[in-house]
């Protein structure tokens, strides 16, 4: 039940990337069969914003944040910031027609979570997407930033993990749809592949890792997740044992050669600083020609590989890259 932090800007999450392909599926396979059932599996307004305590946290936060984000409130009765901002994000669940689930936590039924969650003060409102928690806001907000805070989950939730929402029928009996709910998944024909490349990078061993994704990848070579996977477990198989602070120092002091901007670019990375590791290399390839600005090309198309063609900083890069270019 131990949250796991999650940030938004998003370092390298190699976990991550497991969970948000089994969300995606979930949600995929919810909707079909919602679609196959005439609409069953729907959940009613009423059902947005539920109480949760200890007991049922699991349940109904952990379990159903892998087919909708669960933004949770924690408030308690005394408090009066807590008493102005619980009816705003009760009434932004329904709004938002199912994009997030709200979870109630009052914390003095419920000293644990509390604890967990690292709250020193009330109101404080956090996430979950995927079994992974993050801080959104921490006492009183106004509307148009919780808003703006909102619109970035469902964006991330969405990108990042393939996370649509809930169906929403206002015909709906409320609590119709069990809370612990979800569609089970097939097991696909890559799983003990899958399983095995995650329990070598578990151990650290990223060569078998980069072999167990490359044989999915021999039969299915569009294989998303094993695309994704083999990325990753490269870039951490290419800086390990890099001395950072060295690797940093040279490409500061060598800044026309390419070798060093590309490997402090995968270090870039590794470390969550996305942006300067796209913008290194755009400039590598700016200010090269040739085979260096090929290969400085070349690492960026695998780095943009290991974000996500979705993300927005790829987006940004890709132009900046055309712009290098032509």
């Amino acid at each position: 039940m131990q949250p796991r932090n999650m940030s938004m800007s998003g370092v390298v999450d190699l976990a991550a990337v497991k969970a948000a392909q089994e969300a995606k599926a979930k949600a995929e396979q919810a909707r079909a069969q919602a679609a196959r059932e005439g609409g069953a599996g729907a959940v009613s307004p009423a059902d947005l914003v539920i109480d949760v305590s200890e007991a049922t946290f699991e349940r109904d936060v952990l379990q159903r944040s892998a087919e909708v984000p669960v933004v949770i409130d924690f408030w308690a009765e005394w408090c009066q910031p807590c008493k102005q901002l619980g009816p705003v994000l009760e009434r932004l669940a329904v709004e938002y027609d199912g994009r997030f689930l709200l979870a109630k936590v009052d914390v003095d039924a419920n000293q644990l979570l509390m604890q967990q969650f690292g709250i020193q003060g009330i109101p404080a409102v956090f996430a979950v997407v995927a079994g992974q928690a993050l801080p959104l806001f921490q006492g009183a907000a106004g509307e148009e930033q919780i808003r703006q805070t909102l619109d970035q989950l469902v964006q991330v939730a969405e990108q990042r993990f393939g996370l649509t929402g809930l169906t929403v029928d206002p015909d709906a009996e409320p609590g119709g749809r069990a809370a612990s709910q979800t569609p089970q998944v097939p097991a696909g024909p890559y799983d003990a592949l899958l399983n095995a490349a995650a329990q070598a990078l578990d151990a650290g061993d990223l060569g078998g890792a980069v072999q167990a994704y490359k044989n999915v990848l021999a039969d299915d070579p569009a294989h998303p997740e094993a695309k994704l996977g083999l990325a990753q477990a490269e870039l951490l198989q290419r800086v390990q044992g890099a001395d950072p602070q060295r690797v940093r120092k040279e490409a500061a002091e060598k800044p026309a050669d390419v070798q060093a901007q590309i490997v402090a670019a995968d270090l870039d990375l590794v470390g969550g600083h996305v942006e300067d590791a796209f913008g290194r290399l755009v400039e590598a390839v700016r200010r090269t020609a040739g085979e260096d600005r090929d290969a400085a090309r070349l690492r960026l198309l695998e780095l943009f590989e290991v974000v996500g063609a979705e993300d927005p900083r790829v987006t940004a890069a890709r132009r900046a890259l055309a712009r290098a270019l032509f």
